[in-house]
């Protein structure tokens, strides 16, 4: 899971260029009188307000008589510095927009905002940032150019290249708009600076984005190691698209899941990293105020939108463009206790649900009774079941990729066929490679029902209920149904076990698996190994 902004840290990448040194222009709006005199636009979307402008209009170098429009004379580079103080209750998104003249070739933008001393309990500031184009800011719009939240200092856009976290592309003439995100704001207010650097010359050529393929090698229909929630430098991770895919490698995995915050800029990073034996999906992690939610395997350079609270009652209109795109809908480790992470969105437009985030923590533990209780209410109201999945959330060392991961049934290795799979309920959660799981559920004539499916039989028929490991030397199986744990076991020292149970539909409405690491904080049960996904039993 992502922390809280912490003040803009350097760079990730050394091609982020430092604004040339200019005098100070005059800040155009942002004191505390200012922003008072300004309505907030409160609408279908989170409230946001709109500075004064950053007019640059006036400061294009002139050009040679007859020449093009974009064939400037020398090359002086522009600034521009804005000064401002964002007071408490700040809106969600606080644009400035800044007069774009033409013959533009780079747009570089750097901030910095001041921490204050707060009383204890009490959030100090944290300011993220992001840009749009001229094309604008209306959700869901094309006018994103990038976003970096509290990850950067300073980013730059041009035609052929981009800080990692924006799109490169022409820098059009126009009204663009720097976003700033005051994700917390001390009591006596947000003091930020931005600095606004254009370098004029000819812009350039952007180069194609070049995607991952949506098919590996694959063994045909067969069990596939995933790990769909990981951080690159493209957001506020520390690894390259190289090094995750190395040790996506090294964890055993099959498939990796692109899920930068707010931003598609990864999409097609990934030249040269994938191959017959990993299949790299694409995605985002939607990083609302209100939870974060992973956008999982959406066709590439698909942007979601996040600039809004669960109550401005947009979530389903992007929940339903995920699927459109092809994507699943997965809830991020819902009772994170950071700001902003606690998912207050509902289940009802989920198509899986992260149970299992990084290494065990408490906060696994409520996701993992809370899915529990919604496989209940499934059962009582006929109506469809949310399955659970395991994600890593790794950012950077010494954050584990494939702690944990999803192992997904599918057809074969392609995007379609393991996102069939998850949405389906064919898959578990295991802490490595080293963990395989079989489970399923026998009754009746011969009839049979794995992970994720339904044993169709009588109230009162005997189920046999069967549960193979291997890898978990000394962990606990546990049988849980609708009516909590059943049954218990032990596992040999080898690691290898079989643990059968029998029941009835009457008896328990579906059995899934857990097998957990002992004890080791009072008052909570012992660290997750593995878990499945339900069997469900009766007609």
């Amino acid at each position: 899971m992502t922390t809280p902004p912490t003040s803009p840290t350097p760079p990730a990448s050394p091609a982020d260029p430092a604004p040339s040194p200019a005098p100070h222009a005059p800040g155009t709006a942002g004191s505390r009188s200012a922003l008072a005199r300004r309505g907030l636009l409160a609408g279908a979307a989170a409230a946001v307000v709109t500075l004064a402008p950053v007019d640059f209009a006036a400061a294009a170098p002139r050009t040679d008589a007859g020449a093009g429009p974009g064939a400037a004379r020398g090359t002086a580079d522009r600034t521009r510095t804005v000064r401002g103080v964002l007071p408490p209750g700040s809106p969600d998104f606080v644009y400035l927009p800044v007069e774009v003249p033409r013959g533009v070739r780079e747009l570089a933008v750097s901030y910095t905002y001041t921490k204050a001393t707060v009383p204890a309990g009490t959030q100090n500031n944290a300011l993220d940032i992001g840009l749009f184009d001229e094309r604008g800011t209306a959700l869901g719009g094309r006018g994103f150019r990038g976003w970096s939240g509290g990850a950067r200092s300073s980013f730059f856009v041009r035609a052929d290249e981009a800080t990692p976290g924006y799109l490169a592309g022409p820098v059009r003439p126009g009204t663009w708009h720097v976003a700033l995100g005051p994700y917390t704001v001390a009591p006596e207010g947000l003091p930020y600076e931005v600095t606004i650097t254009l370098r004029f010359g000819e812009p350039g050529a952007t180069p194609a984005p070049v995607y991952p393929p949506e098919r590996a090698k694959g063994r045909g229909r067969a069990w596939y190691r995933g790990d769909c929630h990981l951080h690159s430098v493209h957001s506020d991770g520390r690894r390259t698209p190289a090094q995750i895919a190395a040790a996506a490698r090294a964890a055993g995995l099959d498939f990796i899941n692109s899920s930068e915050h707010n931003t598609t800029s990864a999409h097609g990073a990934w030249g040269g990293l994938w191959g017959d034996d990993l299949l790299i999906l694409t995605g985002e992690e939607v990083t609302t105020r209100n939870g974060h939610v992973i956008a999982l395997g959406t066709d590439p350079g698909t942007l979601v939108d996040w600039r809004y609270r669960a109550r401005d009652n947009r979530f389903g209109h992007f929940a339903k463009a995920v699927r459109g795109a092809g994507g699943l809908v997965v809830p991020a480790h819902p009772h994170s206790t950071c700001i902003g992470c606690h998912w207050k969105f509902g289940f009802g437009d989920a198509d899986a649900v992260e149970v299992w985030n990084g290494p065990y923590t408490a906060d696994d533990e409520v996701a993992l009774a809370e899915w529990d209780n919604a496989l209940v209410a499934s059962v009582r109201d006929g109506r469809s079941w949310v399955p659970a999945m395991g994600s890593s959330d790794a950012h950077r060392d010494p954050d584990v990729v494939g702690l944990p991961q999803t192992v997904v049934l599918a057809e074969d290795l392609t995007r379609r066929a393991v996102t069939d799979g998850i949405r389906a309920g064919r898959s578990y959660v295991a802490e490595s490679s080293a963990i395989t799981v079989e489970f399923a559920a026998t009754g009746g004539r011969g009839l049979r029902a794995g992970i994720g499916e339904r044993l169709r039989v009588d109230a009162d028929t005997p189920v046999t209920v069967r549960l193979g490991v291997t890898g978990a030397p000394g962990r606990t199986a546990h049988f849980v149904t609708d009516q909590g744990t059943l049954f218990s076991s032990v596992l040999p020292d080898s690691g290898t076990a079989s643990v059968e149970w029998t029941t009835t539909p009457a008896y328990a409405a579906y059995v899934r698996a857990e097998v957990r690491h002992p004890a080791t904080v009072p008052g909570l049960p012992g660290a997750f190994a593995a878990l499945t996904n339900p069997v469900f039993l009766g007609r």
